[in-house]
């Protein structure tokens, strides 16, 4: 599970206290300082690190020989007895990460900090890594390839890595690197108001559904208009695709073309999704008509077992085609419309993952979908009367 921790050795004084309780009330994961009397303050749930040091000394240096001054200089230890739960030293040699594994092995709370800028230091972060229970790791490559590297090295081992990041943007990509990502995130907040968006992008997850099953009450041609096709930047496995539905209130899992077509190559990341008018289910619960959907736009990807991930939009294809429209209903009747291709190829998917292709549908067949309760008004859920024909 990711986590942050909270900088606050360089938060500006008049925001410190702002930005503590923040994180206290977000159940930050932890919290860094050079002040052991700070820390002492916090409550139990939030993981107190201690930094002794200046974190600004590396900063400041202009110029290649002052930064390799800097990074050859000894580190300065203090050993305080009270007031946080981790020590967190840097290491800049062997010597200095076998020192901090051996007070691991004995016991000691520790962890180790170390500033990559050239293989030496990418090597010893990679050590580091796979022996210390937490790494914190700053990478002055702004690529996120020596990430990369430390990630794979460090895949098997129990300890956790914390990358540096200088903001919320930088959070987000770290967290996804290698699909696995950064373990945690040492961040330094300019306010109590970042420390909020953190929890928000921290609890950015996309939820189980509950699927339902509907049957097909008619099938009828209803002549020519634009449909859409998604192409998604993401395989889709062969059990997903994407909801639509000509109604907020319900939408029919259609499938993605990873399965074989006869006249042409599958294409695994696409959906051949709906007319242009439809909804389609994306992230937090908010609903997008396809005639929106474009390049970036986030969606939920669908497994038949109502498993979710988001998926990015690569580009979204409009033509003009003959339109077959598809009426069902739920168990409790509820009517669920969706309006798509005329065409063979065109399939959505039945429980089980069953694919189905539109024009072979009959009365009575059974198809996997969703039913919301929520109406919506520009495509957020809304509690007021609204009847959909």
């Amino acid at each position: 599970m990711r986590f942050a921790w909270i900088d606050l050795r360089e938060v500006p004084r008049q925001q410190l206290q702002a930005v503590v309780d923040a994180a206290v009330h977000t159940r930050m994961a932890g919290v860094v300082s050079a002040d052991a009397e700070l820390l002492g303050t916090l409550p139990p749930t939030v993981t107190r690190v201690l930094m002794p040091g200046s974190p600004g000394a590396k900063k400041t240096a202009t110029d290649k020989d002052a930064r390799d001054k800097a990074a050859k200089e000894p580190v300065k230890e203090t050993k305080p007895t009270t007031g946080y739960d981790v020590l967190l030293r840097k290491f800049t040699t062997q010597d200095e990460l076998d020192a901090l594994a051996a007070d691991h092995r004995t016991g000691t709370p520790v962890a180790g900090f170390v500033d990559v800028r050239d293989d030496r230091t990418l090597r010893l972060s990679c050590t580091g890594a796979t022996a210390l229970p937490y790494t914190v790791i700053h990478f002055a490559d702004p690529t996120k390839i020596p990430l990369e590297i430390v990630l794979a090295a460090a895949d098997s081992a129990e300890g956790q890595l914390v990358t540096v990041v200088d903001g919320l943007e930088e959070a987000a990509i770290v967290f996804d690197v290698l699909e696995r990502g950064s373990d945690g995130i040492l961040f330094t907040p300019r306010s109590a108001d970042e420390v909020f968006a953190l929890a928000r992008l921290l609890e950015a997850t996309t939820p189980q559904l509950r699927l339902s099953t509907l049957t097909v009450e008619s099938i009828r041609h209803v002549g020519l208009g634009d449909r859409v096709c998604v192409d998604t930047c993401s395989h889709f496995e062969e059990d997903e695709g994407i909801l639509v539905g000509s109604y907020s209130s319900g939408f029919v899992l259609c499938c993605s073309e990873t399965h074989p077509l006869p006249y042409m190559p599958t294409r695994p990341f696409r959906v051949n999704a709906g007319a242009l008018h439809s909804y389609t289910l994306g992230p937090d619960n908010r609903t997008n008509y396809l005639s929106e959907v474009g390049s970036g736009t986030p969606l939920l990807a669908v497994g038949a077992d109502g498993r979710t991930r988001r998926v990015v939009v690569g580009r979204a294809k409009l033509e003009s085609r003959p339109l077959l429209e598809i009426r069902t209903h739920a168990e409790d009747g509820q009517l669920v419309s969706l309006t798509v291709q005329d065409d063979w190829h065109v399939r959505v998917l039945g429980p089980g993952g069953k694919v189905l292709n539109v024009t072979e549908l009959q009365t009575g067949d059974e198809l996997l979908g969703y039913l919301a309760t929520d109406k919506r008004h520009v495509g957020l859920p809304i509690g007021e009367f609204c009847k959909e024909v």
